[in-house]
């Protein structure tokens, strides 16, 4: 009978190794096999039992992760099954194919020795069956013997360690483990894996028809893109005349799209070829410098050298492209009248245009310290039309004019709808210069001179119609306003000098109840107010 071979190398093999995922292989392939994330190594001695971990492989002939027993691969079980494939050679001449199998002595027999085996008096007693079935082909009918006690028949399973012993084995290693004959408990193990056996049936018939159904699903893909290709084709036949003209103006909106798409390009590649140069430019000083300077003119202009070089270093820019090539064309979209017919078909990619880019919101160019504020970015493609989505590289700057250290850290929001709210909270107040960017690029307004008021002062008097009324009439009681009343009051009075002719505020004379307060007149008169305020 011909040799088993290894699946991996070809070669025949008389001890092939049963891996985890039930793929065989010979020795040599197995003492090949690196352990996982290592790279493989010829005679790698993981067969040793001192190994006391589990070592990971991949399996070379279905990539999957496998682990070895802690005594590496020689721990690995024998693949009697694929020792059994095929009809054996005969024991005793070792020269022709068996056809059958003494249950005596378990010997494999050729037709010649099969007569010489019942005609001889020492075996003539012997029982010899027929080879029939693959099972009775197999290592079935011969007896296997106990790797640790090599003269010993394995007869016996171990029920606490689950494998096959000897009687030796009995005595020694597995003293006082439950143990039985192993034709007794063969066929509870063999239902156990009938029942793991139909489960896997019945998952192999899904996944059977999982692939038919793909492979279904992809004629019906295929049948569908001929099918739409067909009314594609059918759709540009009709109205021929109609579509002429809107196909010109289709081109040139695309054209209109393809230069200011390389425009964006060309603008980022030459803003990137810039920065290139400079920082080249710097690194060749910088190292002719370290290299061929003295130390003073190193330490001289060292403070230059950095400065620069930190400054290249912190520009910001994208290594991805400013624009992506997704332009598409949708015959399904409507298109206006055209020549007196209704067309369809349009160009759905809307490219952001910076320069159509709008900035709303109230008090655009005021803002108050420590109060939080902001307005919002409208989005518009090349056309004035609003984008209905969001994803835009937005930037915004917001930088004190005369502390070149004083900068506010804005909040840029994506509504997802082509609107992107700007929020940030001014510290200190004084000018400063707003930068808005949509890739790269300034938006209509920007930049923009953005004046930081002080905190809003509020109001720490009253709002009365005169002194005498709101303190009770206290003559002490002083007003903002500067007016007095006859008989020694301090405050003002209606009809008298120095009353505003209206309500007003008791603390600074304001006569709008939301106004801004501005303060009293002179620190000698706060005292007195705050009384007023109080009252």
């Amino acid at each position: 009978a011909a040799a088993w071979r290894c699946p991996a190398c070809a070669e025949p093999c008389a001890a092939p190794r049963l891996l985890p995922c039930l793929h065989s292989l010979c020795a040599p392939c197995l003492r090949r096999l690196g352990r996982l994330g290592e790279p493989a190594r010829a005679g790698d001695a993981t067969a040793t039992a001192a190994t006391a971990a589990a070592i990971s492989v991949l399996c070379p002939l279905c990539d999957a992760e496998v682990a070895l027993p802690p005594g590496g691969v020689g721990q690995l079980p024998p693949d009697y099954v694929a020792l059994g494939r095929g009809r054996p050679g005969c024991d005793p001449c070792a020269q022709g194919a068996a056809v059958g199998r003494c249950q005596t002595c378990g010997a494999a027999l050729c037709p010649f020795c099969r007569q010489a085996h019942r005609r001889q008096k020492k075996t003539a007693s012997h029982a010899v069956t027929e080879l029939e079935s693959s099972k009775d082909c197999g290592q079935a009918g011969r007896p296997l013997f106990c790797p640790s006690h090599p003269s010993e028949e394995l007869r016996l399973f171990c029920e606490q360690c689950d494998q096959p012993v000897c009687r030796d084995c009995v005595v020694d290693r597995h003293r006082q483990h439950p143990y039985d004959l192993a034709s007794n408990v063969v066929h509870r193990h063999g239902d156990s894996l009938r029942v793991l056996l139909e489960s896997t049936q019945q998952r192999v018939s899904t996944l059977e028809d999982a692939l038919s159904q793909i492979d279904g699903m992809g004629s019906a893909v295929r049948v569908r893109a001929e099918a739409v290709a067909a009314e594609i084709c059918l759709f540009a036949s009709g109205y021929v005349k109609a579509v002429e003209e809107h196909r010109e103006r289709l081109l040139k909106q695309l054209e209109d799209l393809k230069v200011q798409k390389e425009k964006l390009l060309h603008l980022q590649k030459a803003q990137l070829q810039q920065l290139l140069l400079d920082m080249r430019t710097g690194m060749e000083f910088t190292e002719r410098l370290l290299s061929s300077g003295s130390d003073l003119e190193i330490l001289i202009t060292k403070g230059v050298v950095a400065s620069r070089l930190a400054k290249l270093n912190s520009i910001a820019y994208s290594t991805r492209p400013s624009v992506d090539d997704s332009i598409q064309f949708s015959p399904q979209e409507r298109a206006g009248q055209c020549c007196g017919y209704e067309v369809f078909g349009a160009i759905l990619n809307k490219v952001v245009d910076p320069a159509k880019c709008t900035l709303h919101g109230e008090d655009l160019c005021i803002a108050r310290q420590n109060e939080l504020t902001g307005f919002t970015l409208l989005c518009n493609d090349s056309t004035g039309e609003q984008l209905r989505r969001g994803g835009e590289a937005v930037r915004v700057t917001i930088t004190h004019k005369d502390k070149k250290d004083c900068a506010v850290k804005p909040t840029v929001c994506d509504n997802g709808d082509g609107t992107y709210h700007v929020s940030y909270s001014p510290e200190e107040p004084g000018l400063y210069a707003v930068c808005v960017c949509v890739k790269g690029q300034h938006v209509q307004g920007s930049p923009f001179t953005l004046t930081v008021k002080s905190k809003f002062r509020k109001h720490q008097g009253v709002f009365h119609c005169c002194t005498f009324c709101s303190s009770g009439g206290q003559k002490a009681a002083r007003c903002a306003c500067g007016g007095t009343m006859p008989g020694g009051y301090q405050g003002c009075g209606h009809g008298h000098k120095g009353h505003p002719g209206c309500p007003h505020w008791s603390c600074c004379g304001q006569v709008t109840k939301s106004s801004e307060c501005l303060g009293p007149p002179s620190d000698s008169s706060q005292r007195s107010l705050l009384r007023t305020v109080a009252l």
